[in-house]
């Protein structure tokens, strides 16, 4: 379950027993549910897909975020962010806005993730240079985005976990 700050900032991902923990303790309310019934002897209720705490947690945003070729892919949705297709993570590529052959670095800002036939495309060019847009800018992922985009997920999560901008911060509506 996705557990959202009292500010309806994205905050962790714990198991169902301990989202129901936090409802039942009274530390969090239900924002979202799944279709499916959780059930004891005494009651039943939706299974929470998205929970809020009834009180602000301080996130620490200096934490360092480790970058790996997964944790790129997961930042890009799996897409290339050239021409926008979704072949499959066994057919994408990293690729380095500032190729390291011209002093790019491999850090958060300078790759993202590509299919092979616009990686080779681009070449060791930058993208200005090979005529080629990216989709979005690039940045580095707030430090509780890759743990939340590591778990098993949700399609409703979405809403709570990206912008229309795709920097992480969150701007959905609250109820």
């Amino acid at each position: 379950m996705l557990v959202l700050n009292a500010t309806y900032e994205p905050l962790s991902v714990v198991s169902q027993p301990r989202a129901v923990h936090l409802i039942l303790a009274d530390k969090a309310e239900v924002i979202e549910t799944d279709d499916a019934l959780i059930r004891s002897a005494s009651m039943s209720f939706p299974a929470p897909l998205v929970i809020r705490l009834r009180y602000y947690v301080r996130i620490p945003y200096n934490l360092p975020m480790p970058l790996s070729r997964r944790a790129i892919f997961l930042r890009d949705n799996y897409t290339c962010q050239y021409c926008g297709i979704q072949p499959g993570k066994d057919q994408l590529t990293i690729d380095h806005i500032l190729p390291r052959s011209r002093g790019g670095r491999t850090e958060w800002e300078n790759v993202v993730t590509a299919c092979g036939a616009c990686n080779r495309r681009k070449g060791s060019r930058t993208p200005e240079e090979a005529h080629m847009k990216l989709a979005r800018p690039v940045s580095r992922p707030r430090f509780w985005a890759i743990a939340l985009m590591m778990g098993p997920g949700n399609e409703v999560w979405r809403k709570y976990l990206y912008n229309e901008n795709g920097d992480g911060t969150n701007h959905a509506s609250h109820p």
